[in-house]
């Protein structure tokens, strides 16, 4: 708390006159509103000095680019602390959540997610012009490595954690296979890599847009299987399928739009990101028995069954393991 008091006291000339811890989410960092001097901010005190670099470059870069995010007002000099934009308390996720419990969006709601969604090409195309990818923490790209570090993330973290009975031979052969797929055709765009409803402010009735300090270089299709085949949401296919035309309608302004082609490149990817998804239920629900985690592995089960009905030839057994997953095994939450 020195270290933020310091720095906004740099910025304004006084001490806060409050400070209020937010809810803490999946992260280990910690989050403060600041208020005083007419104002109010967000004080960030960050546990990774690169990770919170990460997150500067890219909000400059987006800010420059007029993307909706929120702007880094100051740094402190070891970089482990910053301020930035209070876009306030206004969360996509909560202001949608009693008509997701419903499984219906009103109008009003479904004009919102469709900007919300549309917004998305602009901030992997735009993000993407003469970044310096470096400074993308963990790594620079969507690489071989990252695929290989989610799929064992759903091995080690969720598979064994079941107590399920599976090959690991069998599954690595399937795994050795996808990951080739998954990194044919990587384009120079921004991938969001967390894009989801928690991640998305609303104010002023427009989205803006937070924690993408994990993005880095990679395909388009990522962030958009984050979004709608996310398990806190789960949304109806009727509702994806708007959605995606929506998606594909912004896209075709940077872009030509091979609708086969992108289509079959984003059923792999929401493979690996529901893989991926699966791993954190795993490590921060099960092992480390987060509330938050935990109500998603009943909804993640159902977008799990619904993706591997049609199953995925060139993975048969991981195909096998998915669905015993989906329809066999009983979460204790």
């Amino acid at each position: 708390m020195d270290a933020l008091n310091d720095l906004y006291c740099t910025v304004f000339g006084s001490m806060p006159e409050r400070v209020e811890l937010l809810p803490l989410s999946g992260s280990a960092r910690k989050y403060y509103r600041m208020t005083g001097c007419g104002t109010s901010v967000i004080a960030v005190a960050g546990t990774n000095a690169a990770e919170n670099k990460a997150f500067i470059s890219l909000s400059a870069q987006m800010a420059s680019k007029g993307l909706n995010v929120p702007k880094v007002i100051a740094v402190s000099g070891d970089g482990m602390a910053y301020i930035q934009d209070d876009l306030g308390d206004c969360q996509l996720f909560e202001m949608l959540k009693p008509s997701i419990a419903k499984g219906s969006f009103s109008d009003s709601e479904m004009d919102l997610l469709r900007r919300t969604i549309a917004a998305l090409p602009a901030i992997q195309y735009r993000t993407a012009e003469q970044f310096d990818w470096s400074v993308c923490f963990p790594d620079r790209e969507f690489n071989r490595r990252m695929v290989n570090f989610d799929l064992n993330y759903f091995k080690y973290d969720f598979l064994k954690f079941t107590g399920m009975e599976f090959s690991e031979i069998k599954l690595q052969d399937d795994f050795d296979t996808l990951i080739e797929d998954s990194l044919d055709g990587i384009t120079e765009t921004f991938m969001y890599r967390d894009f989801q409803a928690r991640n998305v402010m609303v104010k002023e009735g427009e989205p803006y847009f937070i924690d993408f300090q994990g993005g880095r270089r990679g395909p388009v299709q990522y962030d958009l299987a984050s979004f709608l085949w996310n398990a806190g949401t789960h949304f109806s296919e009727e509702v994806r399928v708007d959605l995606e035309d929506t998606y594909i309608s912004a896209l075709g302004e940077f872009r030509t739009v091979d609708r086969t082609e992108f289509y079959e490149k984003y059923r792999l990817i929401i493979l690996v990101r529901i893989l991926q998804e699966f791993g954190a239920y795993g490590f921060r629900g099960i092992f480390e028995r987060k509330q938050i985690f935990l109500d998603c592995l009943k909804p993640a089960q159902k977008c799990l069954h619904e993706l591997v009905s049609q199953p995925f030839e060139r993975y048969p057994y991981l195909t096998e393991v998915l669905r015993a997953v989906a329809d066999d095994w009983k979460p204790e939450v």
